[in-house]
């Protein structure tokens, strides 16, 4: 039988119960194999009851010094109760130095006693009763973890100064910084939105022109990770060089948040059609008809009066079929005879001619020459060129080599 003598009723402040006779203190902590909260118990005396009762500061420093042992029984452990009863008169009945003392010796939850209004000055100096004074019953967790937060910044050497905080509040980043920055203006104090603003205006000026492409390469929903890192670059040159002060946590977190807007940006427009955008050059030579394949027997037919122009077919193709290991594809011209081929995995191209067709059973003969590529852009380049021009139209992106041998050479340098 379990009869519950005291209780805060406010979160998970540990309560006093009454069962088989005796006594005890009864928290919930750590968590079991299936995530659910551990209920942990040990004896307590009616001494302890009547400092429980009388003074919160006093109950909640007792809390603050179980949980490490909550925390060390893990899953499936027991208590050491021993040590939990050890902590009773220390905690609760001896003098406000005497407390101090023990604390700066035990181990304890800090966020418990930030969360219940703990000065964190007098925290950090070791003051922990007199931090207590102005506790409070209800938690405010989101104040426990800014507080964790800046402690994990603090171990690497970072400080935030108030813009820099405020810029980590406007990208809802103060927390976590690997979350999704937004833009929040209601978070940031009305004193220093101004100021957050004129950040803001100074990398959205950096970066004004500039995009992130998808990259079919990597799937229909990935984006170019050097449109990324080249939007990066020109935001962070142009705040660090506005605002020197700020630290890099702030700076970072400016950028993340262009080049997130980018990204969602380019995700939610049309596909864009690289065949419309080269307007009329080379269109006596544009290819009527054109073969797509991969590696893995993948295979797409184009036509001229299709709705759409060879490039978004072929890179849309692409994007439905790339994967790690498949990572070549083909564009051939039956008709002409010419084709090329990229593979992804080496930034490389191969261009194929026919020199001489197939007569009386024996096989053609092909020339076949490879060029090194620089990135998704210098494909989307070569793959347009050759849908308006065909292999002729790629002799301006060389230098093509015919030796295999001596291409890979130059790929591995």
């Amino acid at each position: 039988m379990r009869d519950v003598v005291f209780t805060r009723r406010s979160g998970w402040i540990p309560s006093v119960i009454h069962e088989a006779g005796e006594l005890k203190l009864m928290l919930a902590a750590g968590a079991d194999a299936n995530h659910d909260p551990r209920e942990f118990t040990f004896p307590i005396s009616e001494a302890h009851l009547a400092v429980i009762r009388e003074d919160l500061a006093r109950h909640l420093l007792l809390w603050s010094a179980v949980l490490p042992l909550s925390e060390a029984a893990g899953t499936e452990g027991q208590l050491d109760e021993a040590a939990a009863v050890a902590l009773l008169d220390p905690v609760l009945l001896a003098p406000p130095a005497d407390v101090d003392a023990l604390f700066r010796h035990i181990p304890w939850d800090r966020s418990r006693l930030v969360a219940h209004g703990a000065d964190i000055r007098l925290l950090e100096r070791g003051q922990v009763c007199d931090a207590m004074r102005a506790a409070t019953a209800t938690a405010n967790e989101k104040r426990a973890q800014e507080h964790h937060a800046d402690r994990r910044r603090a171990e690497r050497g970072t400080v935030l100064g108030p813009l820099d905080a405020a810029i980590l509040r406007y990208t809802g980043q103060y927390l976590h910084g690997a979350t999704i920055p937004r833009r929040n203006p209601d978070a940031v104090n009305s004193a220093l939105l101004p100021q957050v603003m004129r950040v803001m205006a100074t990398a959205e000026q950096a970066c004004a022109g500039m995009r992130i492409n998808l990259d079919p390469r990597r799937g229909n929903r990935a984006t170019d990770k050097r449109d990324w890192e080249r939007m990066t670059a020109a935001v962070d040159a142009a705040v660090r060089r506005a605002y020197p002060q700020l630290v890099d946590d702030a700076v970072r977190t400016v950028s993340f948040l262009m080049c997130s807007e980018a990204a969602a940006r380019a995700k939610s427009a049309p596909p864009e059609d690289d065949d419309n955008a080269a307007g009329d050059s080379g269109a006596s030579t544009r290819k009527t008809a054109l073969t797509f394949t991969d590696d893995k027997g993948g295979e797409k037919r184009w036509l001229r009066d299709g709705a759409r122009g060879a490039s978004a077919e072929f890179w849309e193709f692409v994007a439905e079929r790339s994967a790690g290991d498949n990572e070549v594809f083909t564009i051939e011209d039956e008709e002409m005879g010419e084709g090329i081929q990229l593979h992804f995995y080496a930034d490389s191209i191969a261009r194929i001619t026919t020199v001489r067709q197939g007569e009386d059973g024996s096989d053609p003969e092909y020339q076949v020459e490879y060029s090194l590529v620089d990135g998704l852009g210098g494909y989307r380049h070569l793959v347009n060129a050759f849908v308006h021009g065909g292999c002729a139209a790629l002799d301006q992106h060389g230098p093509w080599m015919s030796d295999a041998a001596e291409f890979e050479r130059a790929r591995r340098r």
